[in-house]
Protein backbone atom coordinates (compact mmCIF):
# COMPACT_ATOMS: atom_id res chain seq x y z
CA UNK A 1 0.00 0.00 0.00
CA UNK A 2 0.97 3.63 -0.31
CA UNK A 3 2.73 5.31 2.59
CA UNK A 4 3.52 9.01 2.98
CA UNK A 5 5.04 11.52 5.39
CA UNK A 6 3.98 14.80 6.93
CA UNK A 7 6.97 16.89 7.97
CA UNK A 8 6.61 19.46 10.78
CA UNK A 9 10.19 20.78 10.67
CA UNK A 10 10.73 20.36 14.43
CA UNK A 11 13.11 22.80 16.11
CA UNK A 12 15.55 21.24 18.55
CA UNK A 13 16.62 22.79 21.86
CA UNK A 14 19.35 25.30 21.09
CA UNK A 15 18.80 24.83 17.37
CA UNK A 16 17.65 27.32 14.76
CA UNK A 17 14.74 27.38 12.35
CA UNK A 18 17.17 27.31 9.47
CA UNK A 19 18.54 23.99 10.71
CA UNK A 20 15.00 22.65 11.17
CA UNK A 21 14.00 23.68 7.66
CA UNK A 22 17.10 22.07 6.17
CA UNK A 23 16.26 18.82 8.00
CA UNK A 24 12.71 19.02 6.63
CA UNK A 25 13.99 19.32 3.07
CA UNK A 26 16.46 16.50 3.64
CA UNK A 27 13.54 14.45 4.95
CA UNK A 28 11.75 14.87 1.61
CA UNK A 29 14.83 13.60 -0.24
CA UNK A 30 15.15 10.66 2.13
CA UNK A 31 11.45 9.86 1.88
CA UNK A 32 11.75 9.68 -1.90
CA UNK A 33 14.65 7.23 -1.56
CA UNK A 34 12.59 5.10 0.86
CA UNK A 35 9.64 4.89 -1.52
CA UNK A 36 7.26 7.26 0.27
CA UNK A 37 4.49 8.41 -2.08
CA UNK A 38 4.12 11.95 -0.71
CA UNK A 39 5.81 14.40 1.60
CA UNK A 40 3.56 17.10 2.98
CA UNK A 41 4.63 20.13 5.00
CA UNK A 42 2.57 21.59 7.81
CA UNK A 43 1.33 25.09 8.60
CA UNK A 44 1.82 26.12 12.24
CA UNK A 45 1.67 29.76 13.32
CA UNK A 46 3.54 31.31 16.25
CA UNK A 47 4.79 27.93 17.51
CA UNK A 48 8.32 27.73 18.87
CA UNK A 49 8.75 24.02 18.23
CA UNK A 50 7.97 23.94 14.50
CA UNK A 51 9.65 25.87 11.70
CA UNK A 52 6.99 25.13 9.06
CA UNK A 53 4.78 28.20 9.17
CA UNK A 54 4.00 28.19 5.43
CA UNK A 55 4.07 24.97 3.36
CA UNK A 56 4.47 26.68 -0.03
CA UNK A 57 8.17 27.71 0.21
CA UNK A 58 9.09 24.26 1.50
CA UNK A 59 7.19 22.60 -1.35
CA UNK A 60 8.99 24.79 -3.88
CA UNK A 61 12.40 24.09 -2.37
CA UNK A 62 11.76 20.35 -2.05
CA UNK A 63 10.62 20.22 -5.68
CA UNK A 64 14.12 21.29 -6.74
CA UNK A 65 15.72 18.54 -4.65
CA UNK A 66 13.49 15.61 -5.62
CA UNK A 67 12.28 14.00 -8.84
CA UNK A 68 9.39 11.61 -8.11
CA UNK A 69 7.77 12.10 -4.73
CA UNK A 70 4.56 14.13 -4.54
CA UNK A 71 4.83 17.30 -2.44
CA UNK A 72 2.06 19.17 -0.70
CA UNK A 73 0.50 20.90 2.26
CA UNK A 74 -0.67 19.17 5.36
CA UNK A 75 -2.50 21.47 5.51
CA UNK A 76 -3.14 24.99 4.24
CA UNK A 77 -5.41 26.38 6.97
CA UNK A 78 -8.19 27.99 4.98
CA UNK A 79 -9.52 30.08 7.84
CA UNK A 80 -6.33 32.15 7.47
CA UNK A 81 -6.25 32.49 3.68
CA UNK A 82 -8.13 33.71 0.63
CA UNK A 83 -9.24 30.83 -1.66
CA UNK A 84 -8.06 32.88 -4.66
CA UNK A 85 -4.55 33.23 -3.21
CA UNK A 86 -4.34 29.56 -2.31
CA UNK A 87 -5.46 28.44 -5.78
CA UNK A 88 -3.07 30.83 -7.53
CA UNK A 89 -0.14 29.83 -5.34
CA UNK A 90 -0.64 26.09 -5.84
CA UNK A 91 -1.14 26.42 -9.57
CA UNK A 92 2.22 28.17 -9.57
CA UNK A 93 3.73 25.25 -7.64
CA UNK A 94 2.13 22.86 -10.14
CA UNK A 95 4.00 24.73 -12.88
CA UNK A 96 7.27 24.23 -10.99
CA UNK A 97 6.72 20.50 -10.43
CA UNK A 98 4.07 19.26 -12.90
CA UNK A 99 2.09 16.26 -11.71
CA UNK A 100 3.64 16.26 -8.22
CA UNK A 101 1.70 18.83 -6.21
CA UNK A 102 -0.94 18.14 -3.57
CA UNK A 103 -3.14 20.79 -2.00
CA UNK A 104 -4.20 19.60 1.42
CA UNK A 105 -6.86 21.85 2.95
CA UNK A 106 -7.75 22.12 6.62
CA UNK A 107 -8.74 24.53 9.34
CA UNK A 108 -7.34 25.16 12.79
CA UNK A 109 -7.18 27.91 15.35
CA UNK A 110 -4.25 29.20 17.35
CA UNK A 111 -4.64 31.53 20.33
CA UNK A 112 -7.30 34.27 20.03
CA UNK A 113 -4.54 36.87 19.63
CA UNK A 114 -2.81 35.02 16.76
CA UNK A 115 -6.14 34.27 15.08
CA UNK A 116 -6.90 37.98 15.18
CA UNK A 117 -3.46 38.90 13.83
CA UNK A 118 -3.97 36.49 10.91
CA UNK A 119 -7.29 38.08 9.95
CA UNK A 120 -7.40 40.62 7.14
CA UNK A 121 -10.78 42.02 8.22
CA UNK A 122 -10.74 42.52 11.97
CA UNK A 123 -14.13 44.18 12.15
CA UNK A 124 -16.20 41.08 11.42
CA UNK A 125 -16.64 37.91 13.42
CA UNK A 126 -14.92 34.79 12.05
CA UNK A 127 -17.30 32.53 10.11
CA UNK A 128 -17.17 28.79 9.61
CA UNK A 129 -17.24 28.85 5.81
CA UNK A 130 -14.74 26.04 5.22
CA UNK A 131 -16.99 24.12 2.81
CA UNK A 132 -17.58 27.25 0.73
CA UNK A 133 -13.85 27.97 0.63
CA UNK A 134 -12.97 24.45 -0.52
CA UNK A 135 -15.58 24.61 -3.28
CA UNK A 136 -14.32 28.04 -4.37
CA UNK A 137 -10.76 26.69 -4.67
CA UNK A 138 -12.00 23.79 -6.80
CA UNK A 139 -13.87 26.33 -8.92
CA UNK A 140 -10.60 28.16 -9.61
CA UNK A 141 -8.51 25.03 -10.21
CA UNK A 142 -10.99 23.39 -12.57
CA UNK A 143 -12.73 26.49 -14.00
CA UNK A 144 -15.85 24.90 -12.55
CA UNK A 145 -17.92 27.84 -11.32
CA UNK A 146 -21.58 27.97 -12.32
CA UNK A 147 -22.24 30.60 -14.96
CA UNK A 148 -24.12 32.71 -12.44
CA UNK A 149 -21.23 32.66 -9.95
CA UNK A 150 -19.60 36.10 -9.50
CA UNK A 151 -16.15 34.57 -10.11
CA UNK A 152 -17.11 32.59 -13.22
CA UNK A 153 -15.13 34.99 -15.44
CA UNK A 154 -11.88 34.32 -13.53
CA UNK A 155 -9.55 31.76 -15.11
CA UNK A 156 -6.26 31.09 -13.32
CA UNK A 157 -5.28 28.09 -15.43
CA UNK A 158 -3.87 29.43 -18.75
CA UNK A 159 -0.34 28.11 -19.28
CA UNK A 160 -0.66 25.52 -16.49
CA UNK A 161 -0.79 22.00 -17.90
CA UNK A 162 -2.05 20.20 -14.78
CA UNK A 163 -3.94 20.68 -11.56
CA UNK A 164 -2.88 20.08 -7.96
CA UNK A 165 -4.49 17.08 -6.32
CA UNK A 166 -6.92 18.39 -3.70
CA UNK A 167 -7.40 16.77 -0.29
CA UNK A 168 -9.51 17.69 2.71
CA UNK A 169 -7.88 17.06 6.09
CA UNK A 170 -9.92 16.57 9.23
CA UNK A 171 -9.55 15.45 12.82
CA UNK A 172 -13.15 15.00 13.90
CA UNK A 173 -14.86 13.37 10.91
CA UNK A 174 -16.97 16.44 10.11
CA UNK A 175 -15.24 17.04 6.77
CA UNK A 176 -15.60 13.47 5.49
CA UNK A 177 -18.95 14.16 3.84
CA UNK A 178 -17.61 17.27 2.11
CA UNK A 179 -14.67 15.40 0.58
CA UNK A 180 -16.96 12.54 -0.46
CA UNK A 181 -19.48 14.85 -2.12
CA UNK A 182 -16.76 16.68 -4.08
CA UNK A 183 -15.05 13.45 -5.09
CA UNK A 184 -11.64 14.46 -3.70
CA UNK A 185 -9.20 12.82 -1.29
CA UNK A 186 -9.78 12.73 2.46
CA UNK A 187 -7.16 12.48 5.20
CA UNK A 188 -8.18 11.73 8.77
CA UNK A 189 -5.87 12.75 11.61
CA UNK A 190 -5.81 9.49 13.52
CA UNK A 191 -3.02 10.86 15.70
CA UNK A 192 -5.50 13.50 16.91
CA UNK A 193 -8.67 11.44 17.45
CA UNK A 194 -7.66 7.81 16.92
CA UNK A 195 -10.97 6.48 18.26
CA UNK A 196 -12.85 8.11 15.37
CA UNK A 197 -10.55 6.98 12.55
CA UNK A 198 -12.49 3.98 11.23
CA UNK A 199 -15.85 5.72 11.46
CA UNK A 200 -14.65 8.85 9.66
CA UNK A 201 -12.95 7.02 6.78
CA UNK A 202 -15.88 4.63 6.35
CA UNK A 203 -18.25 7.58 6.26
CA UNK A 204 -16.15 9.09 3.48
CA UNK A 205 -15.96 5.86 1.47
CA UNK A 206 -19.67 5.07 1.83
CA UNK A 207 -20.74 8.49 0.58
CA UNK A 208 -18.10 9.01 -2.09
CA UNK A 209 -19.25 10.28 -5.47
CA UNK A 210 -16.79 10.26 -8.34
CA UNK A 211 -16.24 13.65 -10.02
CA UNK A 212 -13.75 15.21 -12.40
CA UNK A 213 -12.18 17.00 -9.42
CA UNK A 214 -10.51 13.87 -8.08
CA UNK A 215 -9.25 10.41 -8.95
CA UNK A 216 -12.73 8.99 -9.53
CA UNK A 217 -12.39 6.55 -6.63
CA UNK A 218 -12.08 7.10 -2.87
CA UNK A 219 -8.66 8.11 -1.64
CA UNK A 220 -8.88 7.47 2.08
CA UNK A 221 -5.71 8.40 3.95
CA UNK A 222 -5.12 7.63 7.62
CA UNK A 223 -2.56 9.84 9.40
CA UNK A 224 -0.88 8.26 12.43
CA UNK A 225 1.98 9.10 14.76
CA UNK A 226 4.28 6.07 14.35
CA UNK A 227 7.84 5.44 15.46
CA UNK A 228 9.88 2.27 15.08
CA UNK A 229 13.17 0.74 16.14
CA UNK A 230 14.88 -2.64 16.09
CA UNK A 231 13.77 -3.56 19.63
CA UNK A 232 10.56 -2.88 21.51
CA UNK A 233 12.12 -0.93 24.37
CA UNK A 234 13.87 1.51 22.05
CA UNK A 235 10.75 1.89 19.91
CA UNK A 236 8.58 2.68 22.92
CA UNK A 237 11.09 5.24 24.20
CA UNK A 238 10.86 7.10 20.88
CA UNK A 239 7.25 8.04 21.77
CA UNK A 240 8.39 10.01 24.80
CA UNK A 241 9.28 13.34 23.11
CA UNK A 242 5.75 13.64 21.70
CA UNK A 243 4.27 12.82 25.11
CA UNK A 244 6.53 15.34 26.84
CA UNK A 245 5.55 18.03 24.34
CA UNK A 246 1.87 17.49 25.12
CA UNK A 247 2.42 17.32 28.85
CA UNK A 248 4.78 20.26 29.19
CA UNK A 249 3.25 22.72 26.74
CA UNK A 250 3.82 23.27 23.03
CA UNK A 251 5.46 26.70 23.15
CA UNK A 252 9.03 25.39 23.20
CA UNK A 253 11.44 23.38 21.09
CA UNK A 254 10.72 19.68 20.65
CA UNK A 255 12.14 17.83 23.68
CA UNK A 256 15.06 15.47 23.13
CA UNK A 257 14.73 11.89 24.27
CA UNK A 258 16.90 12.68 27.30
CA UNK A 259 14.74 15.69 28.21
CA UNK A 260 11.54 13.70 27.79
CA UNK A 261 12.91 10.96 30.02
CA UNK A 262 13.64 13.51 32.75
CA UNK A 263 10.30 15.31 32.44
CA UNK A 264 7.80 12.50 32.15
CA UNK A 265 6.38 10.65 35.13
CA UNK A 266 6.74 6.89 35.32
CA UNK A 267 3.04 6.54 34.52
CA UNK A 268 3.35 8.75 31.43
CA UNK A 269 6.34 6.78 30.19
CA UNK A 270 4.47 3.51 30.64
CA UNK A 271 1.35 4.51 28.69
CA UNK A 272 0.70 1.95 25.95
CA UNK A 273 2.18 2.62 22.52
CA UNK A 274 0.95 -0.50 20.77
CA UNK A 275 -2.42 -1.14 19.15
CA UNK A 276 -4.38 -3.68 21.18
CA UNK A 277 -8.00 -4.77 20.76
CA UNK A 278 -8.50 -2.22 18.00
CA UNK A 279 -7.61 0.67 20.34
CA UNK A 280 -5.17 3.07 18.67
CA UNK A 281 -2.89 5.00 21.05
CA UNK A 282 -1.92 8.58 20.25
CA UNK A 283 1.65 7.39 19.60
CA UNK A 284 2.28 3.98 18.04
CA UNK A 285 5.58 2.15 18.32
CA UNK A 286 6.85 -1.13 16.95
CA UNK A 287 9.65 -3.19 15.48
CA UNK A 288 10.08 -4.88 12.10
CA UNK A 289 8.59 -8.00 13.70
CA UNK A 290 5.54 -6.41 15.36
CA UNK A 291 4.51 -3.34 13.41
CA UNK A 292 2.62 -5.05 10.59
CA UNK A 293 0.52 -7.11 13.01
CA UNK A 294 -0.53 -3.86 14.69
CA UNK A 295 -1.22 -1.77 11.60
CA UNK A 296 -2.80 -4.12 9.09
CA UNK A 297 -6.07 -4.75 11.01
CA UNK A 298 -6.53 -1.02 11.62
CA UNK A 299 -5.88 -0.18 7.97
CA UNK A 300 -8.38 -2.79 6.81
CA UNK A 301 -11.02 -1.79 9.37
CA UNK A 302 -10.78 1.84 8.27
CA UNK A 303 -10.66 1.02 4.57
CA UNK A 304 -7.58 3.23 4.24
CA UNK A 305 -5.86 3.32 0.87
CA UNK A 306 -2.81 5.15 2.21
CA UNK A 307 -1.11 5.84 5.56
CA UNK A 308 0.58 9.13 6.37
CA UNK A 309 3.28 9.09 9.04
CA UNK A 310 4.00 11.80 11.57
CA UNK A 311 6.67 11.71 14.25
CA UNK A 312 8.45 14.04 16.67
CA UNK A 313 11.91 12.57 16.15
CA UNK A 314 14.88 14.91 15.94
CA UNK A 315 17.75 12.44 16.33
CA UNK A 316 18.91 11.87 12.72
CA UNK A 317 19.86 8.20 13.07
CA UNK A 318 16.76 7.23 15.03
CA UNK A 319 14.52 9.12 12.63
CA UNK A 320 16.03 7.53 9.52
CA UNK A 321 15.84 4.01 10.95
CA UNK A 322 12.28 4.56 12.16
CA UNK A 323 11.07 5.77 8.77
CA UNK A 324 12.90 2.94 7.03
CA UNK A 325 11.20 0.28 9.20
CA UNK A 326 7.80 1.90 8.70
CA UNK A 327 8.31 2.04 4.93
CA UNK A 328 9.27 -1.64 4.78
CA UNK A 329 6.28 -2.59 6.95
CA UNK A 330 3.65 -0.65 5.01
CA UNK A 331 5.11 -1.70 1.66
CA UNK A 332 4.45 -5.31 2.65
CA UNK A 333 0.71 -4.74 3.26
CA UNK A 334 -1.47 -5.48 0.25
CA UNK A 335 -4.89 -3.82 0.18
Amino acid sequence: MRYSLVELAPVTPGGTKREALERALAAAEEAEQLGYHRCWFAEHHHVTGYAAQDPAPLIAAAAQRTARIRLGSGAVLLNHHSPFTVAERFLMLESLAPGRIDLGLGRATATPLIDLALQRDRTSRPADDFADQVQEIIGYLHTAFDRAHPFAAIDLTPGVDGTPEVWVLGGSGSSAGLAARLGIGYTFGGHIRPELASRALRHYRDRFTGTTFGAGAPQAMLALNIVAADDETSAHRLTWPARALRAGGRDRPIPTLRQAEAELSAAAKAQPSTIAGGVIPAQISGTPATLRAQLEPVIRAAGATEVMIQDMLTDPEARTRSRQIIAETLRSIAI
